[in-house]
């Protein structure tokens, strides 16, 4: 499974790059304005730094909801650098992007996917990416860790070669489960990768190895 970090903020990516398992960035509208990003061209600058920073897929979202919106910002996202993932929501002119985006060689993340039914459109338009948001699932007492695990099984019963990137992750408990449900890419905030380090006998274990190391 693949690791992407789900933020805007450059320390942070740095921070997750340097520990050598990151593969790529998701990014949102929110996120930008997080980091005080605002304006298109700075924008535009802000996803540049972040190609450089980070040698994989770069997932950069549109603003407009129509059919000929979506295709004019993500053909100007796209020749930002090769590695910019076009990221369309999951609406009826999205869907007709994600087409326009396939057949024209311009990857594509199918974001706001909260269904089986919207991930097997997303998948049959060609995009690369289909992001179920997991946490939001989980917020309406239905299990979002279940709904990866369903379109795992359908794509692998229908050969559909997009990969399931599993978003809104609340926890490092989120990662694992997705990892067993079978996602292929999992989009977390920094602070949910690092708490995959951690665990109690871990510690206990260390203080035991150091104490010992001062006797000898």
């Amino acid at each position: 499974m693949k690791f992407f970090i789900d933020t805007a903020n450059l320390a942070q990516i740095k921070e997750a790059n340097d520990l050598g398992i990151l593969d790529g960035v998701t990014t949102n509208p929110s996120l930008m304005a997080k980091e005080g990003v605002k304006g298109n061209d700075a924008i535009m600058n802000h996803y540049k730094t972040i190609c450089e920073m980070v040698d994989g897929d770069i997932s950069a979202e549109v603003f407009s909801t129509d059919f000929d919106g979506i295709v004019t910002e993500g053909k100007k996202l796209a020749a930002i650098h090769p590695n910019i993932v076009v990221k369309v929501p999951m609406i009826k002119d999205g869907v007709k992007a994600i087409k326009w985006f396939t057949d024209n060689g311009i990857k594509t993340n199918c974001t706001l996917v909260f269904s089986a039914g919207q991930a097997i459109l997303a998948a049959k338009a060609g995009a690369k990416y289909v992001s179920p948001f997991i946490g939001r699932i989980d917020d309406t007492n239905w299990d979002g860790v279940e709904l990866i695990a369903q379109i795992a099984h359908i794509y692998s019963l229908q050969g559909f070669e997009t990969e399931i990137l599993a978003a809104s992750i609340r926890s490092s408990l989120h990662i694992v489960k997705c990892a067993e449900a079978g996602a292929d890419v999992c989009t977390c905030p920094l602070d949910s990768i690092l708490g995959l380090l951690k665990h109690p006998l871990t510690d206990i274990g260390l203080a035991k190895f150091l104490e010992d190391a001062k006797k000898m």
